[in-house]
């Protein structure tokens, strides 16, 4: 099984770092990255802010998990259907 470290900065009242590791489970490393982020913001009482992130110590995922974000709300926009 393959593991990843994943660390985010964000800012929140002021700069802070959440890290973890995570098995990959045939998922990509932005879909987990993505997934933690959503995790911590939704653990947060006020407005988070995304700084960076970075995978296994070196890599900086930051705009892979940024566009994957962006193409979740497009799906979302067009898949809109409303009953009335």
């Amino acid at each position: 099984m393959n593991a990843i470290s994943i660390e985010i900065h964000y800012i929140a009242s002021s700069q802070l770092m959440q890290r973890g590791s995570f098995l990959l489970r045939g998922r990509r490393p932005e879909q987990i990255a993505l997934a933690f982020w959503k995790q911590i913001q939704r653990e947060m009482s006020y407005h988070a802010r995304l700084e960076k992130i970075i995978v296994d110590g070196d890599k900086d995922f930051t705009k892979l998990v940024t566009d994957l974000k962006k193409q979740e709300l497009r799906n979302i926009d067009t898949n809109w259907n409303l009953p009335f």
